[in-house]
């Protein structure tokens, strides 16, 4: 089992080891409330180096995202990451979410959840052999580590550090590669995330991202594990691959726009086309149960409305900063009434719960 190359540091630090997506990896510090909090409320710092990174690189990289991906790539720029975008199946269900970070048209990073590294590294090597693209495919995912610096002080913090000042010039999901600081070279640090804060993710060798862990701790940031980054991103009404997606789910569905209208030529376009023409049954929205609940909707716990079965959950988690459960899932389309209360089946007794758009938060 693959595991975080910073494991051991991390342990010794007081992290918790559990496996995610098949990595072991650490899970929280003892309290994943606090944690979560010192997101919203300050900063702290995850390790993220389970998520898949896959180079692309060679003459015919940007024809062979631009087949694959349902958004239009042609007006990227250099040092701007593009997302979120997906790798569609021809049914248009998602073979995964991906962000990409362009380095130039012939050399690209895919950011990859870790559950489908093996499936869209096999995926792009399929389309290089098809059509004869002269691209290489290499996993870089083992051989790096990622962190993610995450809340409204993160610029504070990480401006703090030597080389790292020209960071918090950076608008959103802009990033710089081949950074030099203090702590030595960082291959890429970007002004982005996934809980809804401002924020910054970095790829370096694992050494330095070591030292950029001592060198946050030494200045009071907190550490957080995936626990965290979990009820963080359900609040922001952020979807996990294999809970709120997968390939029977539509981005239309999902209410997940990761494409462009209208773009013609890629893997699942065709179909996308066709399901805006029709419509959809069903349509991804959050819950939210009262105050004082201590119980949280599982995936697939039945949504009903006057005893009727209207929908299912796919995650739930508690809010530490809502103070309550909270929940996604999908509705009937007859039924996607934001405000609409409902019932969700746990264990079989009814929970009051409210259907709401996402965010949950507003930052």
């Amino acid at each position: 089992m693959p595991r975080i190359p910073l494991l051991d540091l991390l342990k010794s630090y007081g992290g918790d080891v559990g496996v995610f997506a098949g990595f072991e990896t650490i899970m929280s510090y003892g309290d994943p409330f606090s944690e979560h909090l010192a997101v919203r409320r300050d900063a702290a710092v995850f390790d993220i180096s389970h998520m898949g990174r896959i180079l692309v690189e060679g003459p015919d990289s940007q024809e062979l995202l631009d087949l694959l991906l349902p958004r239009d790539l042609s007006d990227s720029k250099d040092s701007v990451m593009v997302g979120p975008t997906a790798f569609l199946n021809d049914s248009g269900g998602f073979k995964d979410d991906v962000m990409l970070y362009r380095f130039s048209n012939e050399r690209w990073l895919v950011v990859c959840n870790a559950i489908n590294r093996e499936k869209i590294l096999g995926w792009l090597r399929e389309w290089v052999s098809r059509k004869g693209y002269k691209a290489s495919i290499v996993d870089q995912t083992l051989e790096t580590a990622m962190l993610a610096i995450q809340g409204p002080r993160a610029i504070d913090y990480i401006s703090k550090i030597p080389g790292f000042s020209g960071a918090s010039s950076l608008k959103p999901l802009e990033f710089l590669e081949n950074l030099d600081t203090s702590l030595g070279r960082v291959d890429i640090i970007s002004r982005s995330g996934w809980t809804g804060e401002d924020g910054f993710e970095i790829v370096s060798s694992p050494s330095i991202a070591a030292e950029i862990i001592a060198r946050l701790r030494s200045m009071g940031v907190a550490l957080a594990g995936l626990i965290a980054r979990d009820s963080l991103r359900m609040e922001m009404g952020y979807v996990l691959y294999g809970e709120d997606i997968d390939e029977n789910i539509n981005p239309y569905e999902a209410r997940y726009w990761v494409f462009t209208r209208g773009k013609e030529g890629c893997i699942g376009c065709d179909a996308l086309r066709e399901i805006g023409r029709r419509g959809v049954t069903k349509a991804r929205y959050m819950f939210r149960l009262k105050k004082g609940l201590r119980v949280i909707p599982r995936r697939g716990y039945k949504v009903l409305y006057e005893g009727e079965e209207i929908g299912y959950i796919t995650s739930g988690s508690y809010s530490p900063y809502l103070e309550r459960p909270i929940a996604m899932g999908y509705i009937k389309s007859s039924h996607a009434l934001p405000g609409l209360s409902v019932d969700i089946e746990v264990r079989g007794k009814l929970y009051e719960a409210k259907i709401l758009d996402y965010p949950l938060i507003k930052r």
